[in-house]
């Protein structure tokens, strides 16, 4: 979608759009459920762990990074991610009003 078409669209639909973006690549879904798993992970863990080259684990952890999923604090030469809980809980909120009751009365496909 081009940036120019995004704003004929609702805010909320847009953030819900660049929230799922953010999850929207296997490798990406494998680093956050590595971090709940692990609570805090050093990035070489994640290389290890997940089989993928180091920059690739970089580029998807810098993507997390922007969207505000993951922390990441500086401890010597590593560097340490982790959850960040305030926009976890955000994200959790704005996927559970998208995915509201659905009942299909009508038995349309």
């Amino acid at each position: 979608m081009g940036a120019t078409k995004t704003e004929i669209f609702t805010e909320k639909q847009n953030k819900l759009a660049t929230m799922l973006k953010a999850l929207g690549h296997p490798a990406r879904i494998a680093i956050i459920q590595q971090l709940l798993k692990t609570n805090t992970c050093i990035c070489g863990d994640l290389v290890e762990d997940l089989g993928l080259a180091q920059a690739t684990i970089s580029q998807h952890l810098k993507e997390l990074k922007n969207a505000g999923l993951i922390r990441g604090t500086i401890e010597g030469t590593s560097v340490c991610y982790c959850i960040n809980e305030k926009t976890w809980k955000q994200y959790k909120k704005e996927m559970e009003s998208f995915f509201i009751p659905y009942v299909n009365k009508d038995n349309c496909c």
